[in-house]
């Protein structure tokens, strides 16, 4: 059973200039990949994640991510955060 679920968009490009136009579009973008398969680029909406982040414990978390009715087990592996705002600029998970 999942401690925590992200309902996700699939993103289609990868690249600085994707995330940044993600950015600009008011999501977070996001990063699936391990488990010996292609990493899936998504982003997702940056309420759910500041919820998750203000929880003692996310990095233990199992997380559930639904892509377009797909779902994933992952762990959170990294957020990254920008240096001024300190709000989540990017978040890495990794599947189970």
């Amino acid at each position: 059973m999942a401690d925590l679920i992200f309902n996700a968009k699939k993103r289609e490009t990868a690249g600085k200039g994707a995330a940044r136009a993600c950015r600009r579009e008011g999501r977070i973008p996001a990063v699936i990949y391990g488990g010996k398969e292609a990493p899936v680029m998504i982003s997702l909406d940056p309420v759910q994640v500041e919820k998750a982040l203000d929880m003692a414990g996310l990095y233990s978390f199992d997380i559930d991510v639904n892509v377009d009715g797909k779902n994933y087990a992952v762990k959170c592996q990294d957020v990254q955060f920008h240096p001024v705002s300190d709000k989540a600029i990017h978040v890495d998970f990794l599947r189970k």
